[in-house]
């Protein structure tokens, strides 16, 4: 692995330095619109990318269910080994952050600011935690100028480094939505936590799943199925290949499925679903290949199901 000289500015108590592009941790950034062209860091890189780097993303005047979620979300990812990636501001950011950090994780941080200004200040302290165990990371040199775009500019970062971002909670019209859009585009595996209908903060994740833009999270083992199949385990804690399905309806109606019912309405009566139910579970099958339409509201389990 080659590493170059780096220009390093130093303070009392930070010392800044250009990143080496060509590390293997930021290589993905290479491939994105937009790429960087130089990144200033504190901290160490983690030599790998394995098993997976996952971004967790959300509002930053998020519900205290938000706030839960994104730390155990991000508590359970560093169990088993994962680089949580997020953005170091308010809300479900700092929980990320936390969540990973009290699990003896490694976790990265993508500011909007220049690097040595810290945003919100009172996210100084877990900074200084995030150094003891990842990085911090900015485009923008020390002392530079703060401009507001430069957080939205940011976000193609939070996104591009991952090899999956969860949307946790996002309005609409956020940086978080522009953040999810944005990880489409870089053809990243984006998740999304559904949430109240009438809230506000609910609402793009709400409109992520959808237009089937997102997959729904719904647990880690699923998670890990689609991103780190090597880290799937069965009861017995050994590792598992076995493909986890989307929710515990549709897990039924595979069984019914193999117990030779075909037809939705018999699956439906079958298992006393409402309708609305039903089409969600069968929509998450037949989109994660498990099953296939044959016509006439009937379905057929895919080869190996």
């Amino acid at each position: 692995m080659l590493f170059c000289l780096c220009w390093r500015f130093y303070s009392i108590s930070m010392t800044y330095q250009l990143a080496n592009l060509q590390h293997q941790f930021l290589e993905p950034l290479g491939d994105i619109p937009d790429a960087p062209t130089e990144l200033w860091m504190q901290g160490t890189l983690p030599e790998s990318r394995r098993p997976a780097v996952v971004s967790i993303v959300g509002s930053r005047r998020c519900t205290a269910y938000g706030e839960h979620l994104a730390y155990q979300i991000a508590y359970e990812l560093a169990q088993r080994g994962i680089i949580v990636v997020s953005g170091l501001a308010y809300g479900i950011d700092t929980c990320a952050h936390r969540g990973c950090l009290d699990a003896g994780g490694t976790t990265i941080a993508i500011l909007g600011t220049p690097i040595d200004r810290i945003h919100p200040r009172s996210n100084q302290t877990l900074a200084d935690r995030i150094l003891e165990q990842g990085a911090i990371l900015s485009e923008y040199a020390p002392s530079s100028r703060i401009e507001r775009w430069h957080f939205l500019k940011r976000n193609r970062l939070v996104s591009g480094i991952a090899d999956a971002v969860i949307i946790v909670e996002a309005s609409l019209r956020s940086g978080t939505f522009t953040t999810a859009s944005q990880a489409v585009e870089q053809k990243k595996e984006v998740f999304a936590i559904p949430g109240d209908i009438g809230r506000i903060q609910s609402a793009g994740c709400n409109r992520l799943i959808s237009l089937a833009t997102a997959h729904i999270y719904t647990g880690l083992e699923d998670f890990l199925t689609i991103v780190a199949p090597s880290l799937v385990t069965t009861s017995n804690g050994s590792a598992s290949r076995r493909r986890a399905y989307p929710s515990p309806i549709a897990a039924a109606i595979i069984q019914q499925m193999r117990a030779g019912l075909t037809d939705g309405d018999q699956i439906i009566a079958a298992l006393d679903l409402d309708v609305s139910n039903f089409n969600q579970a069968i929509t998450l099958l037949e989109l994660r290949g498990f099953v296939v339409p044959v016509g006439c509201n009937a379905w057929a389990l895919k080869d190996g199901v």
